[in-house]
């Protein structure tokens, strides 16, 4: 029996939800480092592409906004993290439900953090909110390198739970 207001699936979403948030928190000590003139964190862009697959765009990005908050909160993040994690997030969430393809999702992250997120962080959150202006392109080889190696991580994970039965899609 299932309380009013949710169902089995819900339940097991917000289950796997809080095991990719832990993933993402737990692990950021370790594989968060500086890049240049940006702090990257190639576990976040894993955990978006396993939440893009499993959960979906509204999911991944709620996930990415979470791993963040707690990451500045903790110290091992900085504001980047907003604009780099969340818009990789939904673009790999939206590049799963409308084509299906892991390796396309994995291509969507790459794009929406590497490329977009840099842009962001460059063009707003840097100036505005850290009060450091970075040239528009400046953050763009640490985001692409970091989102490249968490997707393709990411990827191969995903192929390892399908093996395991883990992962239906």
């Amino acid at each position: 029996m299932t309380q009013l207001g949710t169902t089995p699936s819900s339940t097991r979403h917000a289950a796997q939800a809080v095991i990719l948030i832990a993933l993402g928190v737990a692990l950021a000590p370790f594989t968060s480092f500086p890049v240049g003139i940006a702090r990257i964190n190639p576990t976040q862009h894993f955990v978006n592409v396993i939440a893009a697959v499993l959960l979906g765009p509204a999911w991944a990005t709620g996930i990415a906004f979470v791993i963040a908050v707690i990451r500045n909160a903790l110290g091992v993040g900085t504001l980047l993290a907003f604009p780099g994690g969340m818009i990789g997030a939904l673009l790999a969430g939206l590049a799963y439900r409308f084509i299906g393809n892991v390796h396309v999702t994995a291509g969507a992250e790459v794009i929406g953090t590497g490329i977009l997120g840099a842009l962001v962080g460059a063009a707003l959150v840097s100036p505005v909110f850290m009060d450091s202006p970075e040239p528009l392109l400046a953050f763009v080889p640490s985001f692409l390198g970091s989102s490249v190696l968490g997707a393709v991580v990411g990827v191969a994970a995903l192929r390892v739970l399908g093996r395991a039965g883990v992962v239906t899609r």
